[in-house]
């Protein structure tokens, strides 16, 4: 019987999963990952509700404390990339870091066989790629069933050749499916709200913790196309991500009914300016990621030549829409990769990810948008 170990987050999604495990005739084991645990998250509850998912499924259950890696590997990480004027995705870099990295390591180490999650995403198999396994395999992730719910735009980060020893039960099935089944098992797990906000964290206001890490940094706003006068005040640049509507204070002079809503499409760190502008100005079609050994498959222009021509996808935010890449060309002496997209997309921001898909939902690759 081989043994997988689960993290068991104290959430319906992760019970489920250990419970399909079991009866896929694994031995199942449950770790709860404490990575934070501060006033006014649930980390307390969800660690209970973890046990008591272990307790009625009749499996052995421990915790792990990854909390001054956490810190370490996805807070301090968060606050460098608003401070540096970009928008973070700590999600991503926590899955890497933390789930897929200590934890991976921790439970290779103690003779598991696999590591498993409640994410919805799959993993498909191939037997024509030049990164294979053993038995001649090669594997990569792929968009899960339920498309509402697809997590695997926050998965790219992980190493491919841990694929092999990385199940995700709940590839296949619809979050309705997984809230029966919690009800049929009658797991305390059943009708819990889904986990939103930060891996780990929550739903905390972000504004808040950068303003008591970061304090305030007051500066201009201003209009894009340039136009006389000032647009307002911002409270300092980290608060806002391109996109973003609102927040700053508007020049009473330019606060005018027929005006139209206004956007932040830009930062100008130099001269600590907040740039705004119309809807049309958050669309672009062209936009730069970086090209770096961390890729999966863009690492030389044949390929880049081949994935054209087969036709790719790019989502630039999870659950954000799949727009078709036209084309794909290196610049900045091979350390860039520009993107142009078939149609425009909104709100691009510098430090989220770009990932890639084929037509089957297969993920290509992914990057940091710069």
């Amino acid at each position: 019987m081989k043994r997988v170990v689960i993290g068991l987050s104290g959430g319906v999604d992760s019970s489920v999963a250990a419970a399909m495990l079991i009866d896929q005739g694994y031995e199942v084991e449950g770790v709860y990952l404490e990575c934070y645990n501060e006033p006014g998250c649930r980390t307390d509850q969800d660690k209970k509700d973890a046990l008591k998912v272990a307790l009625k499924l009749g499996i052995r259950f421990q915790e792990l404390d990854f909390r001054s890696e956490y810190r370490e590997k996805v807070i301090e990480y968060f606050y460098s990339e608003y401070e540096a004027g970009r928008t973070p995705n700590p999600d991503i870099v926590c899955n890497r870091e933390i789930k897929f990295g200590i934890f991976y390591d921790w439970s290779m180490a103690q003779g598991y066989e696999y590591v498993a999650t409640g994410h919805y995403c799959r993993i498909a198999t191939y037997k024509d790629s030049p990164r294979r396994d053993l038995q001649g395999e090669s594997f990569k992730l792929q968009r899960a069933r339920d498309e509402s719910k697809d997590q695997s735009y926050f998965l790219w980060q992980v190493p491919q050749d841990h694929l092999s020893h990385i199940l995700f039960p709940l590839g296949d099935m619809l979050k309705s499916e997984v809230r029966a089944k919690a009800k049929k098992l009658g797991l305390v797990t059943a009708e819990k709200p889904d986990s939103m906000g930060i891996c780990f964290i929550g739903e905390v206001d972000v504004s808040k913790l950068l303003r008591d890490r970061l304090g305030e940094k007051p500066g201009n706003v201003v209009l894009y196309p340039a136009r006389p006068g000032l647009a307002g005040r911002h409270k300092g640049l980290w608060f806002y991500t391109i996109g973003s509507r609102g927040g700053w204070e508007m020049n009473p002079n330019m606060q005018k009914t027929d005006m139209e809503p206004l956007y932040v499409i830009g930062k100008d760190m130099k001269k600590n300016q907040l740039i705004v502008g119309g809807r049309e100005e958050t669309m672009t079609s062209q936009f730069t990621v970086q090209l770096t050994n961390s890729n999966l498959h863009f690492t030389s222009k044949n390929q880049i030549i081949k994935y054209q021509a087969e036709k790719i996808y790019v989502r630039i935010r999870n659950l954000g829409e799949l727009t078709e890449v036209k084309s794909l060309k290196i610049v900045n002496c091979k350390c860039k990769l520009k993107i142009e997209t078939a149609k425009a997309v909104f709100g691009v921001a510098s430090g989220q990810s770009a990932v890639f898909y084929d037509k089957n939902g297969v993920l290509v690759t992914g990057s940091i948008i710069v």
